[in-house]
């Protein structure tokens, strides 16, 4: 995904949200967050841990390579400066306030990148402890088509796009999955009360591995870094001080980053009539 160096992400930055609520159809995204599977795999031990073997494999493997891809990808120079010079010629003046600013941008986007790291490991040990506490076989499973096709196009990204163009996907991502598994504790079901509808009522988040996913990937503490991954990107953008356009290549580009994250996302859910 190349570009030339007149263009920037500063209209991505501004319109990350516009994208992804106005841009991609309800329907669409209803596929991609209130799938059937957050429904179903409450009921059935073998559609979780047919799901839970594709997502250890996006997030043990192909997950911590995209983020080292980024971090390798973060523009550090040796002109940038950390701290602010003083000096009495203004456009020296100017141009170490725009060095100082370029390095603490930077650090920033690594101190996030590293975060991510560091809770990837968190999240695998807590795939294989949830497994283990309920007895979910997730070696047993083959790789779905779905799940070869998300890892491709992360490493693609990962490849060929811009440091901006692997913030954005990487944004969409963990958007997509904090709004399917609130959907998904929201709808929480009381296995016990299945057959009576109108006495079911919020599981806790201990009575079953699902809950336990529900609880883990809904809570406060993802939204907000979901929220600060966005600001992270606006950030970026507003660095590179270029006027929006809905019109320009830029934009589209993001907006094809977005569909294609919500295209894949759709794609990794698991049928039941994938079950061997």
């Amino acid at each position: 995904m190349s570009k030339s160096e007149s263009e920037s992400y500063s209209t991505t930055g501004q319109l990350l949200l516009s994208i992804s609520s106005t841009n991609t159809s309800k329907e669409t995204y209803k596929l991609a967050t209130q799938n059937p599977f957050l429904l179903k795999a409450q009921h059935s031990n073998d559609l979780l841990s047919f799901w839970l073997h594709q997502d250890r494999i996006y997030a043990a493997h192909a997950y911590p390579k995209f983020i080292g891809s980024l971090i390798a990808k973060i523009p550090f120079s040796n002109t940038d400066s950390s701290t602010s010079t003083s000096t009495s010629n203004p456009e020296v003046g100017a141009e170490v306030r725009a060095e100082t600013k370029a390095e603490t941008l930077n650090q920033r986007i690594l101190r996030t990148l590293v975060f991510c790291l560091t809770n990837i490991i968190n999240e695998v040990q807590f795939f294989d402890e949830t497994a283990k506490k309920w007895n979910l076989s997730i070696d047993v499973w083959k790789e779905r088509k779905g799940t070869r096709d998300y890892t491709a196009e992360m490493a693609r990204i990962a490849s060929e796009g811009s440091i901006e163009d692997g913030l954005v996907f990487l944004w969409a991502m963990e958007k997509v999955y904090l709004d399917a598994w609130t959907y998904a504790r929201e709808n929480l079901e009381d296995v016990t009360n299945v057959s009576n509808p109108s006495n079911q009522s919020s599981k806790p988040e201990s009575d079953s591995a699902f809950s336990a996913f529900a609880h883990n990937w809904s809570t406060p503490e993802f939204g907000v870094f979901v929220d600060d991954l966005a600001k992270l990107v606006d950030s970026v953008a507003s660095a590179k001080d270029v006027a929006p356009d809905h019109d320009s290549r830029v934009y589209r580009r993001a907006k094809g980053i977005w569909d294609r994250v919500v295209e894949l996302e759709i794609g990794f859910w698991p049928e039941t009539e994938e079950l061997p």
